[in-house]
């Protein structure tokens, strides 16, 4: 199949270079390009590209903006953010694009993400077209296959730490530290450092398994095995790996709250 690819970024040269290296990919056409926020949305509801390529900071409308005025119209197409800024890179996951390009940017990464971005397309096309059929003929939704898993970009954390950016899946991330200033993110083998607040981190992870156990601790819930009542009305929260964090009286609605809503039928919940 033909894929379609609109290019939006302020700045000349880098349109060129999106261009030159979108022709060289006889499987995608370019139907066209911009430098201007409104103008994006407007050709985004027109051309309905299959892939566009976004700058964050272009006149008229940011790329997120440009996302927000297309999404009450027409189907977003699969997005890359271009940009030269790393710190945006949280916000364009959390606006489920596809990918993000760091510039200046490789050849190959740039093929890497057009590839992505070319097996993403085809599997939702091929998925809507069974579900569409399914539709039409009622008795068969039950052979409907699963959509394939993939990575999705909200499952994705993006954390700076240092001068790296670093790419966390939220599932390998077991509990949270306060630091001082910082906070302290333990995984299985590894812990980093990042400079934020607990409860600006607690807003990141949003109602995705993680609850808020003490001041200083917020712990993801499918890592908790035991819950060992202490004296004081306190208790002991043992993980898989046998760590043990403290469970304050004030948090303990937070987890009940979290298990009655996702973990109801627990023998023995607190």
């Amino acid at each position: 199949m033909k894929f379609t690819a609109l290019v939006v970024d302020d700045e000349p040269a880098a349109r060129r270079r999106l261009r030159s290296l979108i022709e060289t990919d006889p499987e995608v056409g370019l139907v066209g390009e911009c430098g201007d926020g409104l103008r994006a949305a407007a050709m985004i509801r027109q051309f309905k590209p299959s892939l566009v390529f976004l700058d964050v900071q272009i006149p008229g409308a940011d790329g997120f903006r440009v996302l927000e005025e297309v999404a009450d119209g027409c189907e977003l197409p699969a997005v890359v953010f271009v940009t030269a800024y790393p710190e945006y890179a949280i916000p364009a996951f959390e606006a489920q694009a596809l990918d993000y390009l760091l510039k200046p940017f490789r050849r190959s990464r740039f093929f890497e993400v057009l590839t992505r971005a070319k097996i993403h397309i085809l599997r939702d096309i091929e998925y809507r077209k069974i579900v569409g059929a399914a539709r039409q003929n009622p008795e068969g939704l039950g052979s409907i296959p699963p959509l394939p898993e993939r990575e999705e970009p909200s499952e994705l954390l993006l954390i700076k730490s240092g001068s790296r950016l670093l790419f966390l899946k939220r599932s390998e991330l077991k509990w949270v530290e306060a630091e001082r200033d910082y906070v302290r993110l333990h995984l299985a083998n590894s812990s980093y450092l990042i400079r934020d607040t607990m409860n600006n981190f607690e807003q990141r992870l949003g109602s995705s398994g993680f609850v808020r156990i003490h001041r200083s601790t917020i712990v993801n819930v499918y890592e908790i095995c035991e819950i060992v009542p202490l004296l004081g009305g306190d208790y002991s929260v043992v993980l898989r790996d046998k760590t043990r964090l403290i469970l304050s009286r004030r948090c303990r609605s937070s987890l009940d709250e979290f298990l009655r809503r996702r973990l109801a039928r627990l023998p023995n919940s607190v």
